[in-house]
């Protein structure tokens, strides 16, 4: 299933929406409830791991924001 990004026309709050086709729109707004919104135009993340096959962060010794979430995912805190 695509996940699409949407504006709020009347709060400006930007979220996604889990759609189970292409044409599927969100019914309103999460946070104020409009019925206005925006698809917005949004890139994808691709990430290589090293030959081990785990990245390079698997340890838990990310510096902070260097994985793509600004947090990292192996990390034990």
């Amino acid at each position: 299933m695509p996940l699409f990004e949407y504006r709020c026309e009347g709060c400006g709050s930007v979220f996604e929406h889990l759609a189970r086709s292409a044409g599927e729109k969100p019914a309103a707004c999460p946070r104020c409830g409009a019925k206005k919104v925006e698809k917005q135009f949004s890139t994808f993340s691709a990430h290589q791991a090293p030959e081990s096959g785990l990245p390079s962060c698997a340890s838990g010794s990310c510096s902070a924001g260097a994985c793509a979430t600004g947090a990292c995912p192996f990390s034990a805190s």
